[in-house]
């Protein structure tokens, strides 16, 4: 089928080769020309996947008609923050039906919406899914097996492309909570930028244990309060993305909490980077929309402090260890 991937960063870049390695016709848009012509002419993508060879057979274009209007199927990776204004004006180049899957992980500033409604605000006649889990695209550009779960409300359409994602290295699972597969994407960021400053901190595998089970406690706990089913905390987007993120060297979350454990400030990161780490900005979402709705995260509120209320880190560690005993459950 023909398949269209809007987003070169690294996962759009993994999620097109997965697309090509499936049998289908693939294009790659990015929104930036001239970084975007450079992919094109030299067939790499230097800023996020500099050792992976983009195949010839993958169109890569800017021009959104091109890409979009015999499009059968849409994934969408373009991150979370950055979304609304990105995909503004693509709604009209977009055949009516034709699903969208979004790959973004993450809470947008000032509506607090995932990816999918904002998706849903600006392709109204589009059916909306959400495509999650333990997944970096460092690994998936390179073929290395990988599991995803893939979620809507349609249960025909969640089967249809949960058989035509899949290839030999790539595993696709499929999940009737939207609501839950899509807030483990986000909420898992929050606990790996969490995990990361420990590490900064050099405070051991057992204070990063400790992060992870609790900080799976709190996604749960918020997740159910939303309306999301526990038990996908459970699974592949939840315990099984938290992980991979919060143990891996190409976690981007956690090795923004690393810098941050060893002293840089937020703005000198940003400063320095160009790769997104999610998890900064949805923490601040999610800390606000948790008081809402009286959830009590105190992992989150320690990350919020740490990166914007210029609390020590060290100082939040100790506020953590210090909070009245209690039972477990």
């Amino acid at each position: 089928m023909n398949l269209t991937v809007l987003g070169n960063g690294g996962f759009g870049t993994a999620m097109a080769l997965c697309g090509l390695r499936a049998g289908h016709r693939v294009r790659l848009w990015g929104h930036d020309p001239d970084y975007t012509a450079e992919l094109a002419r030299t067939r790499r993508n230097p800023r996020y996947l500099p050792d992976v060879e983009l195949p010839a057979e993958l169109d890569v274009s800017t021009e959104p008609r091109r890409v979009l209007d015999d499009a059968e199927v849409v994934l969408v990776a373009i991150p979370t923050q950055h979304l609304r204004a990105t995909v503004a004006g693509l709604a009209a180049h977009l055949p009516a039906g034709t699903p969208l899957v979004s790959l973004a992980k993450g809470l947008e500033q000032g509506t607090a919406e995932r990816p999918s409604q904002v998706l849903a605000e600006a392709f109204p006649t589009a059916p909306v899914l959400v495509l999650s889990g333990p997944s970096h695209a460092e690994e998936v550009a390179k073929g290395l097996p990988a599991v995803l779960v893939i979620a809507g409300e349609d249960a025909a359409l969640r089967a249809h492309l949960r058989e035509a994602l899949s290839c030999d290295c790539l595993r696709v699972y499929s999940n009737d909570d939207l609501l839950g597969v899509e807030l483990c994407g986000a909420l898992k960021n929050v606990m790996a930028v969490a995990a990361g400053i420990a590490d900064g901190l050099g405070l051991g595998d057992n204070t990063k244990a400790a992060i992870l089970s609790r900080g799976l406690v709190e996604m749960t706990r918020y997740g159910v309060a939303a309306g999301a089913r526990a038990e996908t905390f459970q699974g592949i987007a939840g315990v099984g993305d938290l992980a991979v993120t919060a143990f891996s060297r190409h976690g981007r979350n956690r090795a923004f909490g690393e810098r941050i454990g060893r002293g840089e400030t937020l703005e000198q990161i940003l400063a320095a980077t160009r790769k997104v780490a999610e998890g900064v900005w949805t923490s601040r979402v999610v800390r606000q929309r948790a008081r809402e709705m009286a959830v009590e995260m105190p992992i989150t509120e320690a990350v919020c402090a740490v990166l914007f209320d210029r609390l020590p880190a060290e100082v939040a560690v100790q506020k953590l260890m210090e909070r009245d005993p209690k039972a477990e459950a």
